[in-house]
């Protein structure tokens, strides 16, 4: 994905004098949703695709500072859990993961990549948790830059872990790309023409992610709740900007469609709902070509994974920045109504000869 962005929204508003404040009322009426799009677009975070705590306790480890006694319970997004302990003995570390999807991962090779990147650490998992790798503090990599590819891999085990089906899409992509370039588009089989199998992975209580491969592209569909109306009105124009985004300067970004019914990809698909209210949204991006290659593939998925909870923190982050200045301009109104108000205090003065009386403030 093309999204780039620097920083969040902050609780800060300028805003003019008292006199300034009736006239501008009518001009932020109508003028709030393209403010509120322009900060969508230039106020925004990137979330981290590790775990930071694990980055930070690993790397205070592989410093050389003393071995320490270990035993922490780690929460991560999407009711993610790490346990990290020293089980035996304080040189060695214990990381483990809990994820609510897991059975879904293993379906489409979640244990074929975890093998693949942790090898040598991979070690029966602990109970309670569904994949754990052990760290030996005396078996370091001699190198810094090595230590710290190894604290970084450690600390990417949910990422790596969820990538397996989107790893899966792009390997059936390539075979659906190779099958269908023998023949034209009416001769090709309609397994070549339909695609792969919708691959779902329940990773929260009521939301999905469903991916499915086709010999032109990778479609990747997020259902997610609202429960708000406020944040319905907040999504749409968080896609919008999306979009609006890729017309204007970035047209080799994905596509981005937003829509309250279940796409037609998901049609037949078990567990998907549609309840007619508008609680269930669904945000598509629809991978081409150009984002399907071998070097692309590590950034994108990534990316792609983080979208989630990057959506509804700047949805949780916008409504906050909202309430931050709706307060400043009730503190703004209450100041003019204070210097409006008249004083009603007594004050002693004094005449010429030194007598002293008391006068009702005007």
């Amino acid at each position: 994905m093309s999204i780039t962005a620097t920083e969040a929204p902050t609780a800060t508003s300028t805003s003019g004098g008292p006199h300034h404040e009736a006239s501008s009322a009518t001009n932020d009426a109508t003028t709030s949703q393209e403010t509120y799009g322009q900060l969508v677009a230039d106020k925004m975070l990137l979330l981290d695709y590790q775990n930071v705590l694990i980055q930070s306790v690993l790397t205070e480890r592989f410093s050389g500072a003393p071995p320490a006694h270990i035993d922490q319970t780690v929460s991560d997004f999407d009711g993610v859990i790490y346990h990290i302990s020293t089980p035996e003995t304080k040189t060695k570390i214990q990381l483990s993961i809990q994820i609510r999807c897991y059975k879904d991962l293993v379906k489409y090779g979640a244990e074929q990549v975890l093998q693949r990147e942790y090898g040598q650490y991979v070690v029966p998992p602990e109970p309670g948790y569904d994949f754990s790798v052990l760290i030996d503090l005396e078996n370091l990599p001699e190198e810094k830059e090595e230590k710290d590819a190894l604290i970084m891999k450690m600390a990417l085990l949910k990422r790596n872990a969820m990538a397996a089906p989107f790893e899966a899409a792009y390997e059936e992509h390539y075979k659906l790309k190779e099958e269908a370039s023998k023949y034209t588009s009416e001769e090709a089989p309609q397994g070549v023409r339909e695609g792969g199998e919708v691959m779902a992975i329940h990773y929260r209580e009521e939301e999905a992610i469903y991916v499915k491969a086709s010999h032109d592209r990778v479609t990747v569909i997020f259902s997610t709740i609202f429960r708000e109306e406020t944040d319905r009105v907040f999504g749409k124009i968080f896609i919008q900007e999306f979009v609006d985004a890729r017309r204007r300067a970035i047209q080799n970004a994905p596509q981005v469609l937003f829509r309250n019914d279940p796409p037609l990809e998901l049609q037949g698909v078990p567990g998907v709902r549609d309840t007619g209210t508008g609680e269930i949204g669904y945000v598509t991006f629809v991978l081409f070509p150009r984002h399907l290659t071998p070097q692309r593939m590590p950034d994108c998925i990534s990316h792609i994974q983080t979208f989630r909870d990057y959506f509804h923190y700047h949805i949780k982050a916008s409504k906050a920045y909202i309430h931050s200045r709706m307060r400043k301009r009730t503190a703004d109104f209450l100041q003019v109504l204070r210097r409006a108000r008249p004083d009603s205090e007594e004050k002693e003065r004094k005449t010429a000869s030194g007598r002293t009386f008391k006068v009702q403030g005007a």
